[in-house]
């Protein structure tokens, strides 16, 4: 309990700025439970939807390859669900269709990852903008009564509270930027290994065609 009251202390210590770098923090936070979530029901298990629909696409068996998908959870499998509905439907441009619907999909899976980019940028400044408020406080000591350095010292040392916790937010909001860009990769991946598949396969058709 004491530590509690101790950090509300400090919070108050820091200025009104700190508010503002509290919602930042919240802010962080839910963006990143968001992410995990979505993130986790976004992945697929490549290597076992791989080895299940590449035996199909082989014998261009596009309906049960199209059900296979269908069944599968993820990103990769949904692209591959819509790019199949193309094929059969004997759609043109089959990868540029592929291109598009990859491109939705990625732009689903950077939603809300720039503000994390935005509060890495934001949230020093506004600890820098508590520090000088409270400095430009603590100086005017000065002009009330001389000989207070104490006084003078103690305010500047609370005015560096909201410093810090600028930096610890914007540290935060790195780590978890930086966490999902490497999970973003990896399913960006994914779904470029899919639409591989389906389009070396219609190559590969074609070239029979023609043959």
């Amino acid at each position: 309990m004491e530590f509690v009251a101790k950090c509300f202390s400090i919070f108050y210590k820091g200025g009104p700025v700190m508010y503002l770098i509290l919602a930042c923090s919240l802010l962080v936070v839910a963006i990143g439970v968001e992410r995990l979530l979505y993130y986790k029901k976004m992945n697929t298990d490549m290597d076992g939807f791989t080895a299940k629909l590449a035996p199909l696409l082989e014998r261009d068996d596009w309906s049960a390859a199209r059900e296979l998908c269908r069944q599968t959870s993820g990103i990769a499998a949904a692209v591959a669900v819509k790019g199949i509905g193309y094929i059969q439907r004997g759609s043109a441009n089959v990868e540029s269709v592929l291109e598009g619907e990859a491109a939705l999909a990625v732009a689903g899976l950077r939603t809300n990852l720039n503000h994390l980019d935005t509060i890495v940028t934001i949230a020093p400044l506004l600890g820098l903008l508590g520090t000088v408020i409270g400095m430009i406080g603590s100086f005017s000591v000065m002009n009330l009564k001389a000989g207070q350095p104490l006084a003078i010292t103690g305010g500047v040392g609370e005015a560096l509270i909201a410093t810090a916790s600028g930096l610890c937010v914007a540290t935060l909001a790195m780590v978890v930027y930086s966490y999902f860009n490497h999970r973003l990769d990896a399913l960006i991946t994914d779904i470029e290994r899919t639409c591989i598949m389906l389009v070396g396969e219609i190559k590969q058709g074609n070239r029979h065609e023609i043959a």
